[in-house]
């Protein structure tokens, strides 16, 4: 089994950065990818980075050029650096791991908010 302790979230003004961890611990020998999803409020589960075991990431268009994910394989944790935050947003943040193609484990979530 697999736990993910996320962190880093809050309030923030437009404009700002914060800075997400999340944290992988357990029966872990190697992780393939570690992605962040945010939901918003009365909106579906949207994918906004990932990061494979290469190294190679791939970011959902509209934080291109502001987010970047990063890893850290010792410590088996992931981080996403927010820049140039704006109030669209504003979401639940869920850390994503999958160890194995087959297997998929989430974190709790930690809320962003952007105030305009």
């Amino acid at each position: 089994q697999v736990q993910l302790v996320e962190s880093g979230g809050g309030l923030v003004q437009a404009g700002g950065s914060l800075r997400l961890s999340c944290a992988a611990s357990g029966s872990i020998f190697s992780i393939n990818s570690m992605s962040w999803y945010r939901q918003a409020p009365g909106k579906e589960r949207e994918l906004v980075a990932v990061i494979r075991s290469g190294g190679s990431t791939n970011y959902t268009d509209s934080v291109k050029g502001r987010f970047t994910i990063s890893r850290d394989n010792a410590k088996n944790t992931v981080y996403l650096q927010m820049n140039k935050l704006k109030p669209e947003d504003t979401a639940v943040y869920y850390c994503n791991v999958r160890p194995t193609a087959l297997q998929v484990f989430w974190g709790q979530g930690t809320q962003v908010t952007v105030s305009s």
